[in-house]
C-alpha cells in the first residue's frame, strides 16, 4: 500500500511540475509577444468553449463526479497506508518510543537463527503477532520447536513493549533431495 501512495505522489508531483513548466513558458511568451495567443495551450479556443458551457451541463457534472470519486479513492488509499508502528514503553512523559515491525522481526530472526539446528528462519511481525517459520538442519526436528518458541518469546519479552505480541512458531524438516 505504501508503494501505491509513493507512486501516486510521484505522478501528482510530476503533473504539477509539468503544469508549472507550461505556465512558465506561457507567461514568458505572453511577456515577449503580448498579443499573440498561447504557445502550447490554445487559450482563446478554451475560453470560447468554456464561455458557452453552463454549470448545469452534463459534462461539467460528470467531471465533478469523477473528481469527487478520485478524491475519495485517494483518501482511502492514504488512510489505509498509515505507518504500522509498535509502541514501546516511554522512558519519560515527553518521549515516545516506537519501532517498526521489520525491526522486531529482524531482532527475533537473528536470535532464532543462532539456535543450534536451525538452517533458516523467516520471521514476520506486527503489534499483535510474531510468526516464525524455521527450517531444521536435520531430518529429526526433536525439541527444536520448543527451543525456537522459547527463544522467540524471550526475545519479545526482553523488549519494553506495551503489549506483548503472540508468538507463533512452526518448524519444518528439510526436504529430501533426489
Amino acid at each position: 500500500m505504501r508503494f501505491l501512495v509513493r507512486l501516486i505522489t510521484t505522478l501528482l508531483g510530476a503533473a504539477v511540475a509539468a503544469a508549472g513548466a507550461v505556465l512558465a513558458i506561457e507567461a514568458v511568451a505572453a511577456l515577449v509577444q503580448p498579443g499573440r495567443g498561447g504557445v502550447i495551450v490554445p487559450w482563446q479556443r478554451i475560453h470560447a468553449a468554456l464561455s458557452v458551457t453552463s454549470w448545469d451541463d452534463a459534462p461539467v457534472r460528470v467531471t465533478a463526479a469523477l473528481v469527487l470519486v478520485a478524491g475519495l479513492v485517494l483518501l482511502l488509499v492514504v488512510t489505509g497506508s498509515r505507518r504500522r508502528e509498535i509502541r514501546l514503553h516511554d522512558p519519560a512523559p515527553e518521549v515516545t518510543v516506537t519501532t517498526d515491525p521489520r525491526s522486531l522481526a529482524r531482532l527475533v530472526g537473528h536470535q532464532v537463527r543462532d539456535q543450534d539446528g536451525v538452517a533458516t528462519a523467516a520471521v514476520t511481525a506486527s503489534a499483535k503477532r510474531v510468526q516464525v517459520k524455521a527450517s531444521s538442519q536435520f531430518r529429526e526436528v526433536g525439541d527444536l520447536r520448543e527451543r525456537v518458541t522459547e527463544t522467540a518469546e524471550t526475545a519479545v519479552q526482553d523488549l519494553p513493549l506495551r503489549s506483548a505480541p503472540k508468538v507463533l512458531v512452526s518448524v519444518s524438516a528439510p526436504k529430501e533431495r533426489r
